[in-house]
């Protein structure tokens, strides 16, 4: 597994890296930090005046040239700090930093492709006071852009110290099920909770019910009703799959939005990560595109949120968990 961490020196990117304990990450691995220095020019054309000495230009320049190499300096000097704490708490892991500079979504991103990294760990703001209600710019970028699965780490206080427990946004999509793998392969400590949650939200019309034919709204109840069954069925396959990889699973559902029943059954259940797939229906622009519920779990929950990539589309079909993550019934009649 590679694992690719980034770190600008804030509390939350403190938060991520105490997360890593938490994680269910490989005994043995390879992990790279990466820090980014925002460096800034001049703007365009702004020395351009004929007016202006050619003294000041390079005066002007030579200031810029001497902030961004202070800036480089400090990146490499975070990275290396945290690549330290890394090691501590991943000692089996070949850990290395890399310094770089410019955008810091956009270089996180290209780090992540130029070290192949399956996995991004990310804190969910910087510098800001808004942390647990607002995930930052850098962090949205990385996940909406990033080809690889993205984990938005969030620090968490364990008081009572009982088992992990592990909620993954289930509706029985190729999404879910990558979820679900991603979860059953990770190494959880003993005792380890999973709860496979899905949350319907009502299809039948409320308020415009008036305006639905008879038949219409027939049809729309039997889906309804034909929905839920096989998700649980699907679901059923999962639990039993997470339950032989050593993890006591359960699965559970309800009616509502699911953007806003995750993050509340995660706050009651207090869950220490919730994981869900990064596009529900295994869209083709998956690796591109964020879907809008898996995007506002992860920018609204105040526990870890792992948004999973699955990066092979279609899967080696001789794998169980592939060939029980083909697109259902539902996705086909679309």
């Amino acid at each position: 597994m590679k694992l690719l961490i980034a770190y600008d020196g804030s509390r939350d990117a403190d938060s991520a890296l105490d997360d890593l304990r938490a994680a269910g990450l490989p005994a043995e691995g390879e992990a790279q930090v990466v820090s980014i220095a925002e460096v800034w020019l001049p703007p365009p054309g702004s020395l351009d005046d004929q007016n202006v000495e050619p003294d000041y230009v390079e005066s002007v320049l030579s200031y810029c040239r001497l902030r961004g190499s202070r800036a480089v300096a400090e990146a490499e000097m975070l990275a290396r700090f945290a690549a330290g704490r890394v090691n501590a708490a991943l000692p089996g892991w070949k850990v290395t930093s890399l310094a770089a500079y410019g955008s810091p979504g956009w270089e996180i991103v290209t780090a992540a492709e130029d070290f192949g990294a399956d996995l991004i760990i990310v804190g969910a703001q910087g510098h800001s006071l808004l942390s647990r209600f607002v995930l930052g710019s850098i962090s949205q970028r990385v996940l909406t852009e990033a080809k690889c699965s993205v984990r938005i780490s969030r620090g968490k206080i364990d008081l009572d110290g009982g088992p992990q427990k592990i909620l993954i946004g289930f509706d029985g999509s190729r999404g879910s099920w990558a979820a679900a793998r991603s979860v059953a392969e990770r190494n959880w400590t003993d005792g380890a909770e999973v709860l496979l949650l899905n949350v319907s939200e009502q299809i039948v019309p409320t308020g415009i019910g008036r305006f639905v034919t008879p038949l219409a709204a027939a049809a729309a109840k039997q889906s309804h009703v034909a929905a839920p069954s096989l998700i649980a069925t699907s679901a059923t396959v999962a639990v039993t799959k997470l339950e032989s990889a050593g993890l006591a699973a359960s699965f559970r559902s309800r009616a509502g939005n699911p953007k806003q029943e995750l993050i509340e059954e995660a706050e009651r259940w207090n869950a220490d990560c919730i994981f869900v797939g990064a596009n529900a229906w295994g869209s083709r622009l998956e690796r591109f595109l964020v879907g809008s519920t898996s995007a506002a779990v992860a920018s609204r929950a105040q526990c870890s949120v792992e948004v999973v990539r699955s990066l092979s589309a279609k899967g080696d079909e001789t794998d169980p968990w592939a060939s029980n993550a083909r697109p259902s019934v539902i996705e086909e009649s679309k």
